[in-house]
């Protein structure tokens, strides 16, 4: 009796366990059947090269930038420029850029459905619409003018990505052949706007500004002298040239570093630590599943100088464009800003709807009462620094950043900031690899696509 009732108890566990593992089996084919469906080996979906064989990629406004022809091959769009501007959004033939609608929405493009998986009796494939305008990331890839970076342009209210080009590239109807080393391609299949970081320059202000302006209270009162050079912690924090005398407009509209060294040293590590942190600048946002790149700030044991150089953006500050862009937006939008996507719709044979896009906010990135005065602030920059002719038409707030990397380099140059006007709630940034001046090189970039987007040039 005793070991029927042992083995009863054995049979019901093992049941237990069998129907606790089918649960568990049956929760995770629901939630990853596309991804598993989509795995580069299966050869309904891939051709022995690695190309994906169904679905089409469609920019926001229709026109098709990447399908399958009769014979089974993935072709692109016609214009070769308007190839290479879009590569890091559409992807390769090779799959080799992970961040690309061919390789990270292959389960949308495939057709799958948790029913009849991706052996879809009704058609070959989705048609899958991205939030990105192809025109914009040809003016942006155009202005780049060969230059390593990225660019990006969102709609800080509903989250939608309209440009999103990163270089170097490559025309994937004509795929080059890639040697490791070549300087030409280094790092050509990573996406500099969604996976890179970078040393921020001035950009980092905002970060600084955003502190002081909360933590001191004098500080619009306060007058600052720049004689070009500003001791630090007993080391030199230099400026391009003297700036005399100014108040803190001033001291951003000349971007200063020796008035924000000196602000960020006042404010104290754990000050600085505590505003980046909540800037949102250091977390990994997610673009319809894809990471974003992680930025860095870290003052563990860090001296009074190397405090003030973090303040300027330099020390070991890095940060992701995309997370940048996202900070500005927060600026704009009174702290909460949409999270960006870049998936606008999938279409399929089937006469069903698209699932609507729910549009998500981040958390309070920078107070609201905050986010006015800095914006004011940066829109002053434009006026008394970079120039409100170059933004015809444009409410618009900026900073530029020309950010030291050493090894020779010439410096990276950044432009970030955003759009007040309330038919164009844009934000945006542009980062140049050793491109020199952040308001000229950078600035440049910025004013071709925001032109484009704005008064349809």
């Amino acid at each position: 009796m005793k070991k029927i009732e042992k083995r009863t108890f054995v049979c019901l566990a093992l049941t237990l366990v069998l129907l606790l593992g089918l649960g568990l089996f049956v929760l995770r084919f629901f939630l990853k059947g596309g991804d598993w469906a989509s795995f580069a080996a299966n050869r309904h979906l891939y051709n022995s090269n690695g190309s994906l064989v169904v679905g089409r990629v469609l920019d926001r406004d229709g026109d098709v930038l990447s399908w399958v022809d009769e014979s089974g091959n993935r072709q692109y769009y016609e214009n070769a420029t308007v190839r290479k501007a879009t590569l890091h959004a559409v992807g390769d033939l090779s799959g080799s850029i992970g961040t690309s609608a061919l390789v990270a929405f292959a389960d949308q493009l495939s057709g799958y459905n948790f029913l009849t998986g991706a052996d879809n009796p009704f058609g070959q494939g989705n048609d899958l619409y991205l939030t990105l305008d192809a025109r914009l990331n040809y003016i942006a890839y155009q202005a780049m003018n060969g230059k390593k970076g990225a660019v990006g342009v969102y709609n800080y209210e509903t989250g939608e990505i309209l440009c999103m080009v990163s270089t170097p590239t490559f025309d994937p109807a004509n795929p080059p052949t890639i040697e490791d080393g070549d300087p030409q391609y280094e790092g050509v299949y990573l996406n500099r706007f969604l996976s890179g970081t970078f040393t921020p320059g001035s950009v980092f202000k905002t970060i600084t500004l955003t502190a002081a302006i909360e933590n001191i209270p004098d500080l619009f009162s306060r007058s600052f002298t720049c004689t070009g050079s500003t001791t630090v912690g007993g080391e030199e924090i230099t400026c391009p040239f003297a700036h005399g005398e100014m108040d803190i407009n001033s001291a951003l509209a000349n971007s200063c570093n020796g008035v924000f060294a000196q602000v960020a040293t006042e404010l104290g590590a754990e000050t600085m630590s505590k505003y980046v942190e909540k800037a949102g600048i250091l977390d990994s946002y997610s673009v319809d599943g894809i990471a974003t790149a992680k930025g860095s700030f870290d003052l563990t044991g860090a001296s009074t100088s190397q405090i003030g150089w973090s303040g300027v953006g330099q020390y070991n500050d890095l940060v992701n464009p995309c997370a940048m862009m996202v900070w500005m937006g927060a600026i704009a939008n009174q702290g909460k800003t949409a999270v960006p996507y870049l998936i606008s719709k999938t279409e399929g044979d089937l006469p069903l709807p698209s699932l609507p896009h729910f549009t998500k906010k981040t958390d309070q990135l920078i107070d609201a009462d905050t986010a006015q005065v800095v914006g004011d602030m940066m829109a002053n920059n434009v006026r008394e620094t970079y120039g409100s002719s170059r933004f015809p038409n444009m409410d618009i707030c900026a900073k530029s950043g020309t950010a030291e990397v050493g090894g020779g380099k010439k410096p990276n140059a950044w432009f970030a900031g955003f759009l007040r006007n309330s038919d164009a709630p844009y934000a945006f940034v542009v980062v140049l690899e050793e491109g020199g001046s952040g308001a000229n090189a950078a600035g440049n970039v910025a004013a071709q696509v925001l032109d484009a987007l704005v008064n349809g040039y």
